[in-house]
């Protein structure tokens, strides 16, 4: 019974998809990140490497608005090159790659970082639940589960050892 009240009122939903991020990718791909940047700024001696940034920085719009081109996003932000890929067999999956994008990004002094950035993909499915008129998800109630995935993904990457210091998390309006 507590289940489906659950089920009816979507409270689950951004719950399962921040564990699920986590299990099924951040996990995966957190403990390699330092690795690849590390690599990369080694073959890349003329680029300033700063290491602070070595991480995955996490863009999470409290909107779900999600582009493909993080370029058309943001003037500030220029595409430089794909890290490193890691591949896995993973659920049936002979070679299943996993990669990250690095990208130049413009602070507000024009002092330029690279970061490896992408967006939080369970959003994307949030957004498509509140178009959907299957899922029926409201613009508020698509808000109140974004910020519950925000506040879910950071409670369990805080506790999660493997993947200590190798993210920045970003929600933003």
């Amino acid at each position: 019974e507590m289940s489906e009240m659950s089920e009816r009122s979507k409270q689950n939903v951004a719950h399962g998809l921040a564990w699920s991020y986590y299990i099924g990718y951040l996990k995966i791909v957190l403990p390699r990140v330092k690795k690849s940047m590390e690599e990369f700024s080694r073959a890349n001696p003329n680029l300033p490497a700063c290491r602070k940034t070595w991480k995955l920085h996490i863009l999470v719009p409290l909107s779900c608005d999600v582009y493909d081109d993080l370029e058309k996003a943001d003037s500030n932000i220029q595409y430089v090159t794909d890290l490193t890929e890691t591949t896995l067999a993973r659920a049936g999956t002979k070679k299943r790659v996993y990669k990250h994008s690095l990208y130049a990004i413009t602070d507000e002094e024009n002092q330029l970082w690279h970061c490896a950035v992408e967006y939080a993909t369970p959003l994307q499915s949030l957004y498509a639940m509140s178009q959907d008129e299957c899922a029926a998800f409201s613009r508020e109630e698509r808000l109140e589960q974004a910020k519950l995935f925000y506040r879910t993904l950071e409670e369990i990457l805080k506790g999660s050892k493997e993947c200590a210091d190798a993210y920045r998390l970003i929600a933003y309006e």
